[in-house]
């Protein structure tokens, strides 16, 4: 048996990467155009980005929102996972991210699909319910983590019966069982769980993940 090492993790990441998922040239070079901006490498890895992909297929989703996009990794996969005339919406902080996004997205061939919205998200969010704009079907959450329970919160008023929401990087290397923990992160994550957990708004579950990342896992849930 081999040792749970975090090199055998990332060996056997790669091989299942190889295996399902293969080499994709556009989603490649945009990793490496993300790299030459000096965006942080915290992209979703690709086995998770297929999981995305996957999972905007199986719900039939038609309108997808991301709050989080930095260099539009995530947001190729689940733009992928839409109909043509489908659309993602994804949120990002930071213009700097959302311009190489763009050019990650169009490269892909899937930059008719997605909407960049630059600015909070919070106020984003805000917005979209001021406006009274069509329910998402699925939401995936993946930026400041401090914040998870109010991404949350507004996912539950912007979508509907139904709508699945995927909550990324719960688990924090094993400190989200830590009460006492001083990370904001740490505890932001445990708000969004805790929330998931005792709000009838949602149904949810929460799986730990080990692999190229370490130690992380994501939290599943759906709209009642």
């Amino acid at each position: 048996m081999a040792e749970p090492t975090h090199e055998n993790q990332r060996r056997v990441d790669r091989y299942l990467a190889d295996t399902l998922v293969g080499d994709d040239p556009a989603l490649e070079q945009g990793l490496a155009d993300a790299a030459t901006a000096g965006l942080p490498a915290i992209e979703v890895t690709p086995l998770a980005g297929k999981l995305l992909h996957l999972i905007a297929r199986m719900t039939g989703a038609r309108r997808v929102l991301e709050i989080g996009t930095l260099g539009g990794y995530s947001t190729t996969w689940l733009a992928r996972g839409i109909p043509a005339d489908g659309r993602v919406v994804t949120l990002e902080l930071e213009q700097r991210h959302a311009d190489v996004a763009r050019a990650n997205l169009e490269r892909a061939g899937v930059g008719d699909k997605v909407e960049i919205r630059v600015g909070p998200a919070s106020e984003s969010l805000a917005r979209m319910a001021e406006r009274g704009e069509q329910p998402f079907d699925l939401v995936f959450i993946d930026a400041d983590k401090e914040s998870n329970a109010t991404y949350l919160d507004w996912a539950a008023r912007l979508g509907r019966p139904g709508t699945v929401v995927v909550v990324d990087n719960v688990v924090r290397a094993g400190d989200v069982a830590d009460a006492a923990s001083a990370d904001p992160m740490v505890q932001g994550s445990r708000r969004a769980l805790d929330l998931l957990g005792s709000d009838p708004r949602f149904e949810a579950t929460a799986l730990q993940t080990i692999g190229a990342k370490g130690w992380d896992g994501l939290a599943v849930a759906i709209v009642t």
